[in-house]
């Protein structure tokens, strides 16, 4: 197996439900502390692609590389090991509304650390200070708006000093002063902590506002049709469809 410097690398990967094929022969990287976009148009398979890479779901071919290792390919403890160098904003944020946020953001410390409650406890406050809120660790997810609850689940995904955090359309639901707050944070924890990040998403304003490299995901072709930084493909579109997309549907001429 040839090595890579890339933190993630995917490698002729075909992903299908039965005799469904949604993506077929897809290969990409991505860099160590990027932050890099996973685009494309509903249907296009951003969110299947997302469960691949999160373990959620197995391919139908193709690999996945963390590290260099083979994630489908290795044993249960060793993706146990990959998977704790991981975190994951899921689109509802998933907090257990039964707990509060500081429980919720404490959990995955009791599962999967040593720590003493004591420092438990200090690294909650310190996860919830670093997305802004401080102080609301007693809150219910039930008491606090829906971009305090993406927040709040951004802490918790950062409860393990993850190496990668993988957003699921962390915009979606917001209105735009949440959403524009919601990025900066994203690009505050790449810059600060080094944290490789893998956005889904198809919101214009988020896709240019962070993301560093990106592909685009054909419907027509089950492939990756455009690769690279969001505002480079707007001005040289390989295709009609990237232009749509990313010109939000206002360019229906010729690309260049």
């Amino acid at each position: 197996m040839i090595k890579t410097n890339a933190k993630i690398k995917v490698d002729n990967l075909t992903i299908a439900y039965g005799s469904n094929v949604l993506m077929q022969n897809i290969a990409f990287e991505v860099k160590k502390e990027d932050v890099f976009i996973i685009m494309g148009p509903s249907g296009c398979g951003k969110s299947s692609l997302l469960k691949v890479l999160t373990g959620l779901k197995r391919p139908t071919k193709g690999k996945v590389l963390v590290d260099n290792v083979d994630f489908w390919a290795a044993d249960d403890d060793k993706r146990a090991v990959i998977m704790q160098k991981c975190g994951i904003l899921y689109q509802s944020g998933a907090l257990f509304s039964s707990m509060t946020l500081a429980e919720n953001v404490a959990l995955p410390l009791k599962q999967y650390s040593q720590y003493s409650t004591a420092t438990i406890k200090d690294i909650v406050e310190l996860k919830l200070a670093l997305v802004g809120l401080k102080g609301y660790g007693d809150f219910y997810p039930s008491e606090i708006s829906g971009g305090m609850k993406k927040r709040a689940g951004l802490a918790r995904a950062l409860a393990l000093d993850p190496e990668i955090v993988y957003f699921d359309e962390p915009s979606a639901g917001l209105d735009p002063v949440s959403a524009k707050l919601l990025d900066d944070l994203i690009l505050d924890i790449n810059q600060s902590l080094g944290t490789t990040i893998v956005v889904v998403t198809h919101e214009l304003e988020s896709i240019f506002a962070i993301g560093k490299d990106a592909i685009y995901l054909d419907v027509d072709s089950k492939n990756i049709s455009a690769r690279g930084n969001p505002h480079e493909l707007l001005k040289n579109p390989p295709n009609q469809n990237v232009l749509s997309f990313l010109s939000g549907g206002k360019c229906y001429g010729k690309t260049a």
